[in-house]
């Protein structure tokens, strides 16, 4: 229940996205490409630690009563919270960079339909992972050592992404 609000969170926060992307094609293309590419850099600028911004965010968790009232309803909405991605903390700025990326390319869903489900897979994939394991503490180390390089990379994938599209 969690995975699949987590999915339907990434979903519906990418096809608000898409539909409000409408209004910035009267844009020439390569503006809206110029600052996709500009956000993704300062955004792995930022994880990078070479640069300090602050991240528009509600820096807050999920209250724990949701998961109390009913257990599967309560994953099935925590899962659907986190997978917006406004309701709770997140700490790389690549999600952020996606969502500009999502906001400025207009076109066709599908790519901000995958960007969605990415980011909920995403958010689904690191308590799998830490619990397939088997030693979630080692595991926390090892994901603290990688995430920033992990998150850099993701926003200059997002970058050179964004240089490459032709509309």
């Amino acid at each position: 229940m969690f995975t699949c609000g987590l999915l339907a969170g990434g979903v519906l926060s990418a096809g608000v996205l898409w539909l409000v992307s409408g209004l910035f094609t009267p844009l020439p293309v390569g503006v809206r490409q110029g600052l996709i590419v500009a956000v993704a850099l300062l955004a792995a600028l930022r994880d990078a630690g070479k640069l300090s911004l602050r991240l528009p965010q509600n820096a807050r968790q999920i209250p724990q009563d949701v998961l109390r009232r009913h257990l599967a309803c309560g994953a099935l909405q925590f899962g659907f919270e986190l997978g917006t991605g406004v309701r709770t903390y997140v700490s790389a700025s690549a999600p952020y960079a996606m969502a500009v990326a999502v906001l400025l390319s207009g076109g066709s869903y599908a790519p901000a339909l995958a960007a969605g489900l990415g980011f909920g897979a995403g958010r689904a994939l690191t308590p799998a992972l830490r619990r397939l394991s088997g030693d979630g503490e080692c595991w926390d180390g090892r994901l603290a050592e990688r995430l920033s390089g992990m998150t850099v990379v993701c926003s200059v994938l997002i970058a050179a992404a964004a240089c490459g599209v032709r509309q």
